[in-house]
């Protein structure tokens, strides 16, 4: 296990190493304990080459953390990276201070499914997941003797969907509505999320140079958790063609001192979103709600769906299909009238 231990103004590491049946330790002193700890981590990390491993008393916490410092912080993006920290503390939480030596898929499985008992299935799906690479890497350089990664399973229910799509007719009622106040910033960005489908983010980040007539480049977006504005994906890099109206309505506006159109308002888009749908006496969805809104009403209009696809800046047409294919009520029923109109003709 290493240490640190604040010598003055300096931080001293030290770890114990095992080698040829001998006990030794090695130490470094840097001006920081971020940088020390680091050192540490990586020496642990490094150490042993496979040999007396299964003895570790190294913490899976501990563990975690130092693989996502010093491998997933150079393979990743930084939005990325900030997702595995936070998963750091859901490890540090449910592990606490369970050693490598003790894991197995059983004990794992028991963690993840106490998780699961307050989270989504796909919150906890996507925990898993990050848990499940970092077990494979500690199989891979010995630190545990067995790889059962695989064994462990996402349970669990989700919870009902809470970026349902509006109906038409509240689709219509929010947008004449926005689009008659322009005077508040706020509906203009719901606006062009119901006009656009673009995501908060992509929203969020547009500027002056983002304009061309009639339509917006979509070339980067705002995160809540980093300072990193590049795009998901780069199949999100695209354009997206707006209608005269909405289009000088944002020619119109005020360019904030960051160079946005739009300010950031702590990234609490949903919540003003709900005052308003209230206020128009709307079922509630969420600010992303509006793009399935978007998509749902295309997708409604027997829009092609690979134009959508590329409209929403998906990867493939079958991510379109998995996660935005849900028909609007109206269109629902009138499909349930065809498909029946076409048995009885039978």
């Amino acid at each position: 296990m290493a240490s640190i231990v604040k010598r003055g103004k300096s931080y001293r590491a030290q770890v114990s190493l095992y080698k040829h049946g001998k006990h030794n330790k090695i130490s470094k002193t840097f001006p920081t304990k971020k940088e020390a700890k680091l050192w540490a981590l990586e020496i642990e990390l490094a150490k042993g080459e496979g040999k007396e491993l299964a003895h570790r008393t190294t913490t899976f916490a501990d563990f975690f953390e130092s693989w996502i410092y010093l491998v997933k912080a150079n393979d990743v993006k930084e939005t990325t990276f900030q997702n595995y920290v936070r998963t750091l503390g859901v490890v540090r939480t449910l592990f606490q201070d369970i050693q490598l030596k003790d894991l197995n898929d059983i004990v794992v499985q028991k963690r993840i499914d106490q998780y699961a008992t307050t989270h989504s299935r796909k919150t906890t799906h996507e925990v898993l997941l990050k848990i499940k690479t970092s077990l494979r890497d500690a199989y891979a350089r010995g630190y545990i003797t067995n790889d059962f990664a695989s064994l462990v399973k996402t349970r669990g229910a989700n919870p009902p969907k809470r970026n349902k799509a509006l109906s038409i007719s509240d689709f219509k009622k929010l947008r004449n509505f926005v689009l008659s106040h322009p005077e508040d910033e706020f509906n203009i960005l719901v606006l062009l999320a119901l006009e656009t489908g673009m995501r908060r983010g992509e929203l969020l980040a547009l500027r002056p140079e983002s304009l061309y007539k009639y339509g917006i480049k979509v070339t980067r977006s705002i995160s809540p958790t980093s300072n990193d504005t590049s795009l998901k994906t780069q199949n999100a890099k695209r354009d997206v063609s707006i209608n005269r109206e909405v289009y000088e309505l944002i020619l119109n506006m005020s360019v904030k001192n960051n160079g946005y159109f739009f300010s950031f308002n702590g990234f609490k888009q949903s919540e003003q979103l709900a005052v308003l749908l209230k206020k128009l006496d709307i079922n509630r969805t969420t600010f992303h709600g509006l793009r399935d809104t978007h998509a749902s009403f295309l997708f409604a209009q027997d829009i092609d769906i690979a134009y959508v696809s590329k409209r929403l800046g998906h990867v493939n047409i079958q991510t379109t299909q998995n996660y935005y294919l849900e028909l609007m009520p109206e269109k629902k029923h009138q499909q349930d009238a065809d498909a029946l109109n076409l048995l009885s003709s039978l």
